[in-house]
């Protein structure tokens, strides 16, 4: 959502802005480089924020394929929700292909 909106809807203050602007820096980094690790690219990805009941901002999402775009790293086949917009066939083994390789990373 662009600023302009954020602010028109009084959802967040300027500075709490650059505290997701922070966030979302700090959770790029750490994600590209687990799902390196991981043998994946993760070439882009959608987060939404949240507030607890004392407001502290806090990341209110889930991380998977339907989330995410990944690639594998050596062939760059696309294993995330791209198979099914693209018709490309076995889902089901893309995500769990990406489960598989997040297990044995962890």
């Amino acid at each position: 959502m662009p600023e302009e909106h954020v602010y028109a809807l009084q959802l967040a203050a300027p500075e709490e802005m650059e505290v997701l602007r922070e966030m979302a820096f700090k959770i790029n980094k750490i994600l590209k480089e687990f799902f390196l690790k991981c043998q994946i690219i993760l070439v882009d990805f959608k987060i939404e924020f949240g507030r607890t009941e004392d407001g502290r901002i806090i990341l209110a999402d889930e991380i998977s394929p339907d989330s995410c775009r990944f690639w594998d790293s050596e062939t760059g086949e696309k294993l995330d929700k791209d198979r099914f917009r693209r018709d490309l066939g076995k889902i089901t083994e893309s995500y769990e292909e990406v489960f598989h390789r997040m297990e044995a990373v962890l």
